[in-house]
């Protein structure tokens, strides 16, 4: 009764029809999500080294080693010569 009276702004009528428009905007949120998302991942997985181990030279990984104190100078300089002839 009330609707008709109100021009139809009340129950059925005009006032029902804004739902799609929040059924809209639901959608738009959750696309805006899911974009959000695969542009993170995109952006944080080409930090990530293929194979996923850092392809450090073996020169640098001796020198990361020497410096840990894992090995001695004398060994540096022989794995280092080894190294640099091949």
């Amino acid at each position: 009764m009330w609707g008709n009276m109100m021009g139809g702004w009340g129950y059925g009528g005009y006032g029902s029809g804004g739902y799609w428009i929040m059924g809209l905007g639901m959608l738009v949120f959750w696309i805006g999500i899911i974009v959000l998302g695969v542009y993170l991942f995109r952006r944080n997985a080409s930090h990530i080294p293929k194979g996923g181990v850092f392809n450090n030279s073996a020169l640098d990984i001796l020198r990361e080693r020497y410096a840990r104190g894992e090995i001695d100078s004398a060994e540096f300089q022989s794995r280092k010569a080894d190294l640099e002839r091949k």
